[in-house]
């Protein structure tokens, strides 16, 4: 390819960054690049590397704290990318940047769960420490959506240059001044704060009896292969081989175990699928990008019991003849990254990942990329255009991605939570897997609970288990409920005399709500649900990628809307801007090309349907 490019070059920490991710490719893969200064290597070699852009962009950002001209230059050339497709790429995502910014950079929290509950004011005090949003030589402050620490809110994520990202909850702006001027440390005390699991999973403090997903959280050294081993890990696996990929997925297929991302699609049908289709080589992704707003469960897992989870792909892997497998975990994830990684080269290590995992003669390894703050890229054909170096953008379909997906090849993706439960199939057997539960909502199920509750943090329990029993088990409502969120932004609204609803996908439809990604978020009567819905519009908006005009304009169109509605100062008429909101979330639910779309009005329509933009009134009916 003949690259036209600028003047400007690499620095030489930029050069290195980027030969360190080129190095460990040809670890990996065993395919080596050469590069100069006038010619690397071109034609399908060259475009077959391609998907190395955005583990080279997080290389470059790590080093430098943004990506120069310079930068874009020389990935353009060693990659052979032309220069606009790495300037697309790059400004795509949030955690990027291509102007001069500070090297040191605090990420602050301010959505539906932390923004009321301290983020507001961290921000305020580092505008007086650091300076307005964005500025600052050395170091600044920006705000940030969901960073998954719902639990612990508020929550800040410091990325800097030249050391390890770090996330702090509870966090205060002296606490994220501190750490970035603290001295380098192997383990940042931040990390440290987030051995303490029964924060994030209060039932550890109790009988683990009805645990299963979380029954090795805060039991198990998270670094430690031999301490899995021996709290029952890699049984599973073991399992699967003397059964057969066969077996494996008849397991599966009798457990009814469907997709705890969202979508809920059966996970046998989905394994069969990718198993019998003839083109060679199958995937394996791992759908890690947890960026609902509200939900942090697979942060607990991927945190605490990493090694579950890569056994958990290795059987999928297995069973659905994939040799290689991608896990595509957050960005804003930096201690899970760090224990999956490490677990990753662990496993490695000791023969449970390679060329022939367990001596059993099947070959499979993982590799872990990075997002970088890109809400959009949770959507699964989307994750695969990030994965291959494009814009994070999402595809038509048909075709599915078990037909033509990564690189065009079968691919499985499979959300972490689900390839969880896939130890616990193998473990008591799909028909027991299935009489937990009923119908298409068997097995136990993760939800996030936070807001006005006494005791926030992950909980397991039962499918059919009631949202009133779901709240009691976290400790009761603080104050007086008013609604709770269910299901995360893309959710909608439940009301108090709702509260007896089974916890499963078919009773929450019955209602007219949905399970979601597994958020619970209670608001009592003191919150200001009107800001909410504004943030969780605007949210939307940031969020939407802008390939479909649905999308692209019906977010900002009803972010606007409701805007004017909570001011007071409709266009004509409330009326009318309700006949509006309506208008636009038919053509978004209508009209756009993926799910984003699809959603962002949810809940919207929903606090409008239930009155939550009413001001609040007491029992008297006053109003407050």
């Amino acid at each position: 390819m003949d690259l036209r490019l600028s003047d400007a070059v690499a620095s030489p920490a930029v050069q290195e960054a980027v030969a360190a991710v080129l190095a460990e490719h040809t670890r990996a893969t065993g395919d080596v690049v050469r590069e100069h200064a006038y010619f690397t290597d071109s034609g399908h070699a060259a475009r077959d590397r391609r998907h190395l852009l955005l583990p080279a962009l997080h290389a470059v950002m790590d080093a430098e704290g943004w990506i120069s001209p310079g930068a874009l230059n020389h990935l353009a050339r060693v990659l052979s990318v032309p220069p606009a497709d790495v300037y697309g790429v790059a400004t795509f995502y949030a955690m990027l940047v291509v102007e001069p910014r500070a090297p040191h950079v605090v990420h602050v929290c301010d959505d539906i769960a932390c923004g009321p509950n301290g983020g507001e004011e961290i921000a305020a005090r580092l505008t007086t420490e650091l300076g307005p949003e964005g500025k600052g030589d050395d170091a600044c402050w920006v705000r940030s959506p969901c960073l998954g620490l719902c639990e612990r809110a508020p929550a800040v994520l410091l990325q800097r240059a030249g050391r390890p990202d770090v996330s702090i909850a509870p966090a205060t702006a002296e606490a994220a001044t501190a750490e970035l001027a603290a001295p380098v440390e192997e383990r940042p005390a931040a990390d440290r704060a987030f051995d303490d699991t029964s924060v994030s999973v209060p039932q550890t403090a109790g009988d683990r009896a009805g645990l299963r997903l979380l029954r090795r959280i805060g039991l198990v050294d998270p670094e430690s292969v031999d301490d899995y081993r021996a709290h029952g890990g890699y049984t599973a696996l073991r399992r699967a081989v003397e059964l057969g990929p066969t077996r494996v997925i008849k397991e599966v297929t009798d457990s009814a175990l469907t997709g705890r991302g969202g979508a809920a699609f059966p996970t046998g049908v989905k394994w069969d699928g990718v198993a019998r289709a003839p083109e060679r080589p199958h995937y394996l992704v791992c759908n890690a990008d947890e960026s609902e707003p509200g939900t942090f469960k697979d942060r607990v897992l991927m945190e605490s019991d990493p090694f579950g989870l890569v056994e958990a792909m290795t059987i999928a892997g297995y069973a659905t003849g994939c040799e290689r497998g991608y896990l595509y975990i957050r960005g804003e994830y930096p201690l899970a990254t760090r224990r999956l990684q490490h677990a990753i080269e662990a496993a490695r290590a000791r023969g449970y990942l390679g060329a022939d995992v367990l001596g059993a003669g099947f070959t499979f390894d993982i590799e872990l990329r990075r997002g970088a703050g890109a809400y959009i890229c949770g959507e699964e054909t989307a994750l695969l255009n990030s994965l291959e170096g494009l814009r994070g953008e999402p595809r038509n379909k048909p075709p599915f991605p078990s037909v033509k997906g990564l690189f065009g090849k079968p691919t499985v993706i499979n959300n972490v939570e689900t390839l969880y439960n896939v130890l616990e199939v193998l473990a008591v057997g799909g028909p027991a897997f299935a009489s937990i539960g009923g119908d298409r909502s068997t097995g136990t199920k993760l939800f996030c609970v936070a807001g006005a509750v006494s005791t926030p943090g992950v909980y397991e329990v039962d499918f059919g288990t009631t949202l009133r029993e779901l709240l009691m088990l976290a400790g009761g409502v603080r104050g007086e409920l008013r609604a709770v969120l269910l299901g995360g932004a893309a959710g909608g609204f439940v009301t108090p005399d709702q509260l007896d609803v089974p916890l499963t996908l078919e009773g929450t439809r019955g209602i007219g709500a949905t399970l979601g990604s597994g958020v619970v978020l209670a608001i009592d009567t003191a919150a200001d649900v009107p800001a909410m819905l504004r943030r969780i519009a605007a949210f939307f908006r940031d969020e939407s990628c802008g390939q479909c005009v649905p999308c692209r304009v019906g977010t900002v169109r009803q972010e606007e809307a409701l805007a004017r509605l909570v001011r007071g100062a409709p266009l004509g008429s409330r009326a009318t801007e309700l006949a509006l909101l309506d208008d636009l979330a038919k053509v978004m639910q209508d009209a756009s090309i993926c799910g984003l779309g699809h959603t962002a009005p949810a809940a919207v329509k929903s606090a409008l349907a239930l009155g939550l933009l009413d001001p609040p009134t007491s029992t008297n009916g006053r109003a407050r």
